[in-house]
Formats: C-alpha cells, structure tokens, sequence
C-alpha cells in the first residue's frame, strides 16, 4: 500500500500536461471544500447539507508545468426521485469521461454502505486511474488515521481497485493538497493549457452566483428544507447611469421551494431570514464579481419541482 504524506519532487522537464479530474464520494465527504482549497478560491458551493451540488463546477488550478480542471460532480447515492436519477446517470457519465478519479472517504467517519455503493460502481470503470483521498483529516488523531488508511486499502482490494495513491488531507486546515496536485497531475495526459491563465470555472457566473444565493438559503435552514431549495437568477444588468468609478450591478434571482408551507421558513419572522441570505450572499457575489451588487430575491413556489420533469427542464436540470 503507498500511502503519501509528503511531496516527491517531480523532474525538472519540460512537458505540460493539462486534463480534468473528479472527485467523487458520498454526500458531504469534503468533495467541494476540497475542490475549493485546491484552486485556492471559492468555486464550488460548500454546505454540511448532503447534496447540495447540483452542476458540474469546474475548478481550474494552474501551474507553469500543468492545468488541472476538476469537475465537480453531485453526490451519487440511491435515487428516490427523478432528480436522483438525472444526478446520477450525470456522474457516471463524468467518471467515464475524466482522466482521473479521486475517491474521497471522510477520516472521522468509518467505511459504509454509502462508500462501498460508489467503490463497487468505480470497480465497474477499469480505464480511468483512481486516487483514494482521506479526507478530514484534522477532525482524528493519527492511530485512528492509520486505521482509515488501512481499511480504504483493504477495500481496494476487496474489489479490484488498484489505487494509483492513497492520500490523507485537511483541505480546512490545508493539509497536503499541494501534494495532491502534485500526485494528481503525473496522471494528466500531455498536451497544452485547456483555459486561459486565470480562468477558474468555466461554468457561466449567472450559475456561481445561483449556487452562492443557495448555499446562504440552505444555511439557515438546516434540517427543514435539505434540497428543497432551487436557485434561478433571472437577470444580471449593470445599473444604467452609473459613473464608470461606481458600477453597481443589478441581480434579480428567484428561490424556488416546493410547498407554500416552506415559505415562512425561508423569509423567517418580519423577512429577517431572507434578508440574511441577501446579505451573506451578497458580499460572497461581490468578491466574485469584483463589482458592487444590488441583490434582489423573491420566494416562490414550484410544486414538487423535484419530482416533475418539465419543472426540472425549467430549473436548469
């Protein structure tokens, strides 16, 4: 088993390599906080609610020898709606197309029927080189690492998966991901950048600036609404009439629930939780943005959206 803990210096030549990776792991087992700390900017929307990435976000990190773009894929669990099954076939879909796959399984956490569910698929996709990524690894102490280490091997074998890697990382506290990177691009095919220096998602800023407004409406409301919550911004304008030194960019953005009774949970008493959203997703949108925003946010309700394709077509699904 080679388990990696620190960065084996790659030879100096001059080959640039540049293709994409994923990660893939169930629900909530660090697959965008890790996608964030490597590009070093916030891309993917981070929640600890399952299954609160619903596209396909690329991070992009650049480096003088290499560019990785990692596509950052929903969770795949067992589906019990449409949605489910769309999300599904999606990742399958990604696994067979990228150059490699990291495998991420959370270290405080001991190995369940969710992983072995994505283990036995990725044992069906023999091509795409596989890393096997323990995740969290500043929530244990090291004998119980060395534990988690162990099983994700056995369970490598168990299943005829070779892991090219088996790496621990913190991406909260930034442990190791530089190794990563470093361990993830030896596996990218050779060939010239795929996106222009400084590019960090490919995915149009109407979608970040979606999923920003989503991840501030999912963090007030915990366990009352898991998913139930879509985000569409209808329009993104430069106010008109504005000196050239102040822009002000106008979005208006509609959150979908599926039940009129949702809709009090999310405005909160006198609007203050819809206000909070605004103003916590606000200064994320302008971080992004680089430009000051008037946000705009309405609440309403598309019956069962989940569950209803021709909603699902409407959401962006």
């Amino acid at each position: 088993m080679s388990v990696r803990t620190q960065s084996s210096e790659q030879p100096a030549d001059a080959v640039h390599r540049a293709g994409f990776a994923c990660f893939v792991g169930r629900p909530n087992a660090g697959k965008s906080t890790l996608t964030n700390a490597l590009v070093g900017q916030k891309v993917a929307i981070t929640s600890n609610r399952p299954q609160t990435t619903r596209h396909t976000v690329r991070g992009i990190v650049h480096r003088a020898d290499a560019q990785l773009v990692l596509v950052d894929t929903p969770g795949l669990h067992k589906p019990r709606t449409l949605l489910g099954e769309r999300l599904n076939d999606v990742v399958r879909t990604t696994w067979a197309e990228v150059d490699v796959i990291g495998f991420c399984l959370p270290a405080d956490q001991k190995i369940g029927p969710g992983d072995r569910f994505i283990a036995k698929e990725l044992a069906g996709i023999k091509k795409t080189p596989k890393i096997a990524v323990v995740t969290k690894t500043d929530l244990v102490d090291s004998k119980a690492l060395a534990e988690q280490l162990i099983a994700v091997d056995q369970l490598g074998k168990e299943l005829g998966i070779t892991w090219q890697e088996i790496v621990p990382v913190s991406a909260t506290a930034g442990r190791q991901v530089d190794l990563l990177a470093d361990l993830l691009i030896p596996l990218m095919p050779e060939g010239p950048a795929l996106y222009p220096e400084g590019d960090l998602t490919d995915e149009p800023e109407q979608v970040m600036v979606a999923e920003l407004i989503r991840e501030a409406a999912l963090e007030g409301v915990r366990d009352e609404l898991p998913h139930s919550i879509a985000v569409v911004v209808e329009e993104m304008l430069p106010r008109e009439d504005r000196p050239a030194d102040k822009p002000l960019l106008d979005i208006h953005a509609n959150l979908y629930i599926e039940r009129s009774s949702q809709k009090g949970i999310v405005i909160g008493p006198k609007g203050k939780r819809l206000k909070d959203v605004g103003i916590k997703s606000r200064k994320q949108i302008e971080a992004l943005l680089g430009t000051p925003v008037f946000l705009d946010l309405h609440v309403k309700v598309a019956k069962d959206w989940q569950r209803d394709p021709k909603q699902l077509r409407r959401l962006g699904f």
